[in-house]
């Protein structure tokens, strides 16, 4: 065979073992087998002031190269044992694009990742207390629907209607069989509290409130809006058992939007949404609602640092129970023990 066609057939060969996706190649995906998106970080992601990523970072990314992603907010971080991680954006809107343009984007195969998404968000002191841990076995958006100001109703009636139209978006129930994993996992870790913490809670009088932080689920409240007071908060909890869902114990911005995204392109068997009370919905009953939004120096609920910490602590047992386990969790949930 002359040399110049076997060089061709050589380089020829060469090309196909370099194509994208082949085992052999450079450019294979990632296989993702945990991911952990967090919503925003104070400053860098190490070395300062903790948000709600660094805490993340530290234990699983310290090492890793940043990803960058079009679309999302931030780059991907990934480390050797198949977890990755992003800061995605707070609120519906930038943090399920994000989530969106990673798992379309072909340097990831998230075809059978655990998605755990986290952060800090507020708790009603009937149900919940500052420093709790929370995983949510219903999802729903508080948005969607018809509102009207409550003079321009029947006195004490609601003041919500469901729209038609939004009965596949608006309410989302977890995998029962991973929130059964994740408590079963995670349910008596001992949490981080605060002396500023203890302190706080005295101002109110339910006993939810008064408790030592604990690991809890419950129904997560996804709204754009910043909603507070105790009329809000009964409204919130008005929704969720309109809906048939769980008692609402936290507030939020990004889980239903996110498990949306996740439910369209992978579904959501194995979606988690874990989050951190760093605050009530609510004033106690010797302040308004804006006296609460507004606190004067030195008036602030404190434990911010402990509930990070805590979320990182919580949810890193289960991200570890799940890579350490992955020939049982590859394929879906195992079922749950007998307890």
């Amino acid at each position: 065979m002359p040399f110049a066609k076997l060089a061709c057939l050589v380089a020829t060969a060469l090309s196909f073992t370099a194509l994208p996706g082949s085992k052999a190649s450079a450019d294979e995906p990632l296989k993702v087998k945990a991911f952990i998106g967090a919503m925003f970080e104070i400053g860098q992601n190490t070395g300062d002031r903790a948000g709600e990523f660094q805490h993340w970072y530290e234990r699983y990314f310290s090492q890793s190269k940043p990803i960058p992603v079009k679309g999302a907010l931030n780059p991907v971080y990934c480390n050797d044992d198949g977890v990755c991680g992003s800061v995605l954006g707070m609120g519906k809107v930038a943090s399920s694009s994000s989530v969106q343009a990673i798992i379309l984007n072909p340097q990831f195969d998230m075809s059978e990742a655990y998605f755990v998404i986290s952060g800090v968000a507020g708790t009603p002191p009937g149900r919940g207390t500052i420093a709790d841990v929370s995983w949510a076995t219903w999802l729903i958006d508080y948005d969607l629907g018809h509102r009207w100001a409550p003079e321009e109703g029947e006195p004490g009636a609601p003041t919500f209607m469901p729209r038609k139209g939004y009965e596949k978006v608006r309410l989302f129930q977890l995998n029962p069989d991973l929130v059964g994993w994740a408590m079963q996992v995670t349910g008596k870790t001992d949490l981080k509290d605060s002396e500023s913490a203890q302190s706080y809670r005295l101002r109110y009088p339910q006993e939810a409130a008064r408790r030592s932080p604990a690991v809890k689920t419950g129904t997560h409240m996804t709204g754009d809006t910043f909603f507070h007071g105790p009329g809000m908060s009964a409204q919130a909890q008005y929704i969720a058992k309109l809906y048939g869902a769980d008692d609402y114990l936290i507030t939020e911005m990004e889980a239903a939007a996110i498990a949306q995204v996740i439910q369209r392109t992978l579904g959501d068997r194995r979606l988690l949404s874990l989050r951190g009370a760093v605050n009530f919905d609510q004033g106690n009953p010797n302040e308004t609602t804006l006296q609460h939004l507004d606190p004067a120096p030195g008036q602030t609920a404190g434990g911010f640092a402990e509930t990070v910490d805590n979320i990182a602590v919580v949810g890193g047992r289960m991200v570890d129970h799940i890579v350490s386990n992955w020939s049982e969790w590859k394929n879906g949930v195992p079922p749950l023990p007998k307890q």
